[in-house]
């Protein structure tokens, strides 16, 4: 599908003017401090499509202490889809630290002038947009509905979401449109941010097969990953784009892990979404640590509700956290991929499955064998900062 073209020159004053408006924002003193007067914390959750990102976006966005928002990089890739992902970084990187700040003029770029909360990507699955101040749909402490925000919530007036966000000792984004880990350097040795990284990964194969159940609605951003000048990318059979996110996974694991700058010690973790299926409560409880978050007992009990279905989930549900059975989620691709499709995942993704601890299949019969556990311990050693102390047997 072709769109509209788009001139190299527009999109670069684009990038440039809001590089400009970043410059100045730097100049301005910090948003003021939620109640209770403790310092803000920012953690960026840095995966991929399809990796279980919309599950841990959920994880923190049902917190009570937590503003969370979906992906606010969707709205540069939307408005700049003739450029390609390295081209973006920069502007997706500008309008997180925006959010992150809570300085919601940031998407005066991207959206209309007259806007609601329905203009963000996704605003219906932040618990903080459905919750007061920023609509009634909800009590600030209770676990929202996306079906039950969306009718409520949607006509909000946009200025809304800045309000709601300052009254959270927390903020959290999701975003899987960094290809690398040095882009974000200036966010973390950004006085004004206290940012934390969590970085999602997920076994390649079964990133691969949650692709294929929603490829049309990943073309747009094919054609971006791969590079295509507005061209949406629904079939491909070469495997490219998932072949790119597993260098990409390799180079941020890499940055962070070996000779790490000091400013990253203490302010990366790596999870793997097979431990957060196998051992739901104890990863989360680690993982909130990590963000300076407690578990209470209602989240305690919604997690075992959404981590224990009966099972896989539907394809409808593909961009929704429902109840559903984690570890049959997590294996599901060994039933559903033929051998020759994994072989030649492995191929191409050799180095991410040997960096983050996922053992290769050599028939078919290994494949279907689920008594072979194709998720690998992690020993002490496996990362600087990994996702727990603990190892699974």
């Amino acid at each position: 599908m072709w769109l509209p073209r788009v001139s190299s020159t527009a999109v670069t004053v684009l990038l440039l003017a809001q590089t400009c408006i970043l410059l100045f924002l730097v100049s301005w003193p910090r948003p003021p401090s939620p109640a209770g007067g403790k310092e803000r914390v920012h953690v960026l959750v840095l995966s991929s499509w399809r990796s279980g990102s919309s599950f841990v976006g959920q994880l923190f966005s049902q917190h009570p202490d937590v503003f969370y928002l979906m992906e606010p990089g969707w709205h540069v890739w939307t408005t700049l889809s003739q450029g390609s992902a390295p081209a973006l970084h920069m502007a997706v990187r500008d309008v997180v630290r925006s959010v992150f700040l809570c300085d919601m003029d940031v998407f005066d770029a991207y959206l209309p002038w007259r806007r609601n909360l329905s203009d963000l990507f996704q605003y219906a699955v932040s618990r903080a947009l459905c919750s007061p101040p920023a609509c009634n749909a909800f009590p600030r402490g209770a676990i929202s509905s996306e079906a039950v925000c969306k009718p409520l919530c949607a006509r909000q007036p946009f200025s809304r979401a800045q309000e709601a966000c300052r009254a959270y000792s927390h903020v959290v984004l999701k975003e899987v449109r960094f290809f690398n880990l040095q882009v974000l350097y200036q966010l973390l040795n950004d006085p004004a941010l206290n940012l934390r990284i969590v970085h999602l990964v997920r076994d390649p194969r079964a990133v691969l097969r949650s692709r294929e159940q929603t490829a049309k609605a990943l073309a747009r951003d094919n054609g971006i990953v791969l590079g295509t000048n507005g061209t949406w990318v629904e079939a491909d059979p070469g495997l490219r784009v998932v072949r790119e996110v597993c260098r990409s996974h390799v180079r941020i694991a890499e940055a962070a892990t070996q000779k790490p700058p000091p400013f990253l010690r203490g302010r990366y973790r790596l999870v793997r979404f097979e431990d957060l299926a196998r051992a739901p409560l104890p990863e989360i409880r680690a993982l909130y640590a990590f963000a300076g978050l407690s578990l209470t007992p209602q989240l305690q009990a919604w997690i075992h509700n959404i981590t224990h279905g009966s099972g896989p989930g539907a394809r409808r549900e593909a961009f929704k956290t429902s109840s559903r059975d984690a570890v049959n989620v997590s294996q599901a691709w060994r039933h559903a991929l033929p051998f020759a499709k994994i072989r030649r995942v492995q191929e191409l993704c050799a180095g991410a499955l040997q960096l983050l601890g996922y053992r290769p299949v050599s028939s078919e019969s290994e494949q279907r064998d689920l008594g072979l556990d194709l998720v690998l311990p992690r020993g002490p050693s496996s990362f600087s900062w990994a996702s727990s102390t603990d190892t699974h047997p």
